[in-house]
């Protein structure tokens, strides 16, 4: 089987309540994911495609944006377990524990939590398998905000 990611989504914006939370819950488990979070602005931090914001911000229409599932990738089963630890530990909660998800696919191993604002956040290890590159790349020619 050959999945393609990177080519649909360029980024996601979720608004959330309380910044603060977030950026503690976010910043913890991009840490331990190797995704640095960006940004010192009191309004709004991201992380590679996903950004957050506070309703009141520039960025935002004064409106939560709901809850959502996002799943991030992991390079192996010990992270997806370093993702869970480190999530409930800054304040994340408990929606699903780590281990094999064989009804999506062999290997498929995952865990989920809710972040502050009740988003279904997922660490994803889809087993042994070859990336065509570790990323996408895109070299811009002015500084990002």
């Amino acid at each position: 089987m050959e999945l393609h990611r990177g080519r649909l989504i360029d980024h996601i914006q979720l608004v959330v309540a309380d910044l603060e939370a977030s950026r503690r819950f976010y910043g913890a488990v991009f840490k331990v994911l190797n995704v640095p979070m960006e940004s010192n602005s009191p309004d709004h931090f991201w992380g590679d495609e996903l950004f957050v914001s506070k309703p009141n911000g520039p960025e935002a229409a004064g409106i939560l944006t709901g809850r959502h599932h996002l799943a991030f990738q992991a390079a192996d089963r010990a992270m997806v377990d370093d993702f869970y630890s480190a999530g409930l530990k800054a304040g994340g909660r408990e929606n699903g524990a780590p281990g094999e998800r064989r009804r999506y696919h062999p290997g498929y191993y995952a865990a989920f939590l809710l972040d502050p604002d009740g988003n279904n956040i997922e660490a994803v290890y889809h087993g042994a398998a070859k990336r065509s590159a570790p990323s996408v790349r895109v070299a811009l020619d002015t500084p990002l905000i």
